[in-house]
């Protein structure tokens, strides 16, 4: 199978001259932008991927090492996706999270956008997300010009939840794997139960020191702006509380307690599901050998247990679509307790346990690019937090 070679890019690494604006109308016109289009810097002698497709779903994987994401139905920025339904109106008794994400859980992204605003992910939810800008048009292409670059994508018929999810566990085997014998691996799933809550999510990317005693991994994400210009603290912010829910995530699998049990019940998954021959001959490719689906949550396990907890600085880079230079990097120390709070004040509005809430007083500048914003209370001043 063939492997394409890219070469990275310099960045201009000088930041100061680079004008500070909060956001401008065609890089906010949706949550995707605030939270900036997530783009795949050039890897030199990057693995291959697949695409793998079913009867009605599509999951990507790449070849070789197979280090890749796991997503089923569409690609998304971090395979998190806020999935909508159209038109429905949410009955007062049931929660968010029970109407939702019923036996799929939250995204990482579903933390997100609604720490950037609640009530735009209600509205999300309730009606579907609106039509996309071209601001995030041009990400995606941006997106897919990285992805050609040191991606093959081929198909895989699979027949069951168990075969998707053994493909998402195997990825991130093999991933890890690259990331102890190389130093570099990107696109890693991870998952894990917080606060008794199923939550799942993608690293864009993660590092570790080939030649230092201690190597705990680095994760890193990269964003893509429209405009030469830096983010709003409030677009920081965000991106900062979604490293640190990776590094929560990738924490809590490497401690040895992932509750198989409770993950088999809550996807209603069987791991005596006999796996197909594709399916085992991807694994087997990858030098694994795994004939029932249970077999494969083990080695998913097993190879947690080998792992460090990832580094306690993470790193944000934001770059210029049109040049694809540098406009800012920074490195932000991780604060546990911070993220907790974030996440158990996210679940309290995803279980209905309080009403969504609206933007902040300084922050509602975010309402003037909002799609919702006809139909949203805070428009006339009816509500202020």
């Amino acid at each position: 199978m063939e492997e394409t070679h890219s070469k990275s890019k310099s960045s201009n690494e000088e930041t100061h001259f680079i004008p500070i604006e909060i956001v401008s109308e065609e890089e906010m016109g949706f949550i995707e932008a605030a939270l900036s289009s997530v783009t795949r810097s050039s890897i030199s002698s990057f693995p291959l991927q697949k695409g793998v497709k079913t009867l009605e779903s599509t999951i990507l994987l790449r070849s070789q090492r197979t280090l890749a994401s796991c997503s089923i139905g569409r690609r998304s920025s971090d395979i998190e996706d806020s999935g909508g339904s159209h038109g429905k109106k949410l009955q007062v008794t049931e929660s968010l999270l029970n109407r939702f994400r019923n036996k799929r859980g939250l995204s990482v992204t579903d933390v997100t956008t609604s720490e950037w605003c609640e009530r735009q992910m209600e509205f999300i939810l309730l009606h579907g997300k609106p039509k996309r800008t071209n601001a995030m048009k041009a990400g995606s292409t941006r997106h897919a010009e990285l992805e050609e670059e040191v991606i093959k994508r081929v198909e895989i018929s699979i027949q069951s939840v168990e075969e998707s999810w053994a493909i998402k566990l195997m990825n991130f085997v093999v991933g890890t794997n690259q990331l102890l014998f190389e130093g570099l691996t990107r696109e890693v799933p991870v998952i894990g139960l917080v606060e008794g809550v199923w939550m799942t999510g993608v690293i864009d990317e993660i590092r570790i020191p080939m030649k230092e005693a201690v190597r705990n991994p680095s994760l890193i994400d990269t964003k893509t702006r429209s405009k030469a210009t830096l983010p709003s603290e409030a677009q920081k912010r965000n991106a900062r509380l979604q490293l640190m829910c990776y590094k929560y995530l990738w924490d809590g699998m490497v401690a040895d307690n992932f509750p198989s049990s409770n993950f088999f019940e809550f996807f209603r998954l069987n791991p005596q599901y006999v796996l197909s021959e594709d399916v085992k001959k991807y694994i087997a490719s990858s030098g694994f050998h795994a004939e029932t689906f249970g077999e494969m949550v083990t080695y998913f396990r097993n190879v947690c247990c080998l792992l460090p907890p990832a580094h306690e600085q993470l790193l944000l880079r934001y770059e210029f679509q049109g040049d694809h230079s540098l406009l800012d990097e920074y490195q932000f120390p991780y604060d546990v307790n911070w993220v907790k709070s974030h996440i158990q004040w996210c679940l309290k509005f995803w279980k209905g346990e309080r009403e969504a809430s609206y933007v902040s007083e300084d922050e509602q500048w975010k309402c003037r690019f909002c799609s919702f914003a006809a139909m949203c209370p805070m428009t006339d001043d009816k509500h202020v937090n």
